[in-house]
């Protein structure tokens, strides 16, 4: 007896997210632009690492490449491969250079490693048929990078370097630190052949033209986080991050609201309850914190964030409803401090339940 052939369920077309990214392709030029203008002579690049830090690697690599953006950096092969086609023949460095496990795809790619260990080394050198490397020295920060002690023994010697490149540990602060690991790159590029020297982050951008060297790398900048007060006035809001009410109610003054009862109401307190949680990147630190905006209105969370639902109070808002969408305040530098996240944890756990739209 012959089974017949299972049946193709029909196409569904899915309704639209509950919840939705606003990105500002503006917005990212501008500040990439203005990061330019600040990196003097050298070359400014893009860190689009982590999907652009939550937003979109593509489509914000297709962006700044347009707008003249020639170093993209990511952090693995994956990363680079998705990229290397909006980056319209530019520069992709991958930042935590290359395993085993990297070296068939690593080998074809006209990606480069940052080469970061001895290991590293070794693995390229067999493999990279003298193309060019990226190189990462360890200047003080104690995270990624080659160990003076390891240059020192001629582990470069005959490596074709592009880029010689250091990480600053406190450029967001005013700290001897970040001299001394300025001094000690320009130390280590006079005994390696390389042909562009780069040190500066976002941060380290705002510590002056002595930081630039050839090329910076800024990467929380370009999405709209301030990194240091200087570019407070300049850095403009990329991502904009929108929920849908899912119900109006009101509740009684000594009403509690929300796991664990952590708000009363003082008197009768009208509320929106919106599609938005810490499944979505909307974390537990806003709970009684962070605020959502209608208009002019300011309309404060209200209890604990939960994983899909979070409360705001609308009593500045009448005329909100069912089915309404209100903006969360997202304005990294503020969210950070109601949140008591990094303007960096802010972006990159935004979840996939958002739809993304560019402008």
């Amino acid at each position: 007896m012959s089974v017949p052939p299972a049946l193709s369920p029909a196409p569904v077309t899915l309704p639209p997210s509950p919840l939705r990214l606003r990105l500002d392709g503006g917005a990212l030029v501008a500040n990439w632009r203005w990061l330019k203008a600040r990196s003097g002579s050298a070359a400014c690049g893009a860190a689009v690492k982590a999907d652009a830090y939550g937003l979109g690697a593509v489509e914000a690599t297709h962006r700044l490449a347009a707008a003249g953006c020639r170093d993209f950096f990511v952090t693995t092969w994956a990363e680079a491969e998705e990229i290397l086609a909006a980056a319209g023949g530019a520069s992709v460095s991958v930042l935590h250079g290359l395993r085993d496990e990297d070296m068939q795809i690593a080998s074809a790619s006209p990606a480069r490693p940052v080469l970061n260990t001895p290991g590293q080394v070794r693995r390229w050198r067999e493999a990279g048929a003298g193309r060019a490397c990226d190189v990462m020295a360890d200047t003080g920060i104690n995270r990624l990078g080659l160990a003076p002690a390891d240059i020192a023994t001629g582990l470069l010697d005959g490596l074709v370097i592009e880029t010689l490149m250091s990480h600053l540990a406190c450029a967001d602060e005013d700290v001897a630190m970040n001299a001394r690991q300025r001094q000690a790159l320009v130390d280590l590029s006079a005994r390696i052949p390389h042909r562009r020297l780069s040190l500066a982050n976002s941060a380290g951008i705002c510590l002056g033209a002595d930081y630039a060297f050839d090329l910076t790398r800024p990467g929380l900048a370009l999405y709209g986080g301030v990194a240091r007060p200087e570019a407070r006035d300049a850095i403009r809001q990329v991502a904009r991050v929108e929920a849908q009410i899912v119900q109006r109610r009101c509740v009684e003054a000594g009403g509690t609201i929300g796991y664990n009862a952590t708000f009363t109401a003082a008197r009768p307190t009208e509320l929106a309850i919106l599609n938005i949680g810490y499944a979505d990147g909307y974390l537990r630190g806003f709970s009684n914190t962070g605020r959502a905006l209608a208009g002019d209105a300011a309309l404060p969370v209200a209890g604990r964030v939960s994983m899909d639902l979070t409360a705001i109070v609308v009593d500045a808002a009448p005329g909100l409803a069912e089915g309404d969408w209100v903006e969360l305040d997202y304005d990294l530098p503020r969210a950070a401090a109601a949140s008591g996240l990094s303007q960096y944890e802010l972006l990159t756990t935004l979840g996939r339940r958002h739809d993304r739209g560019w402008s």
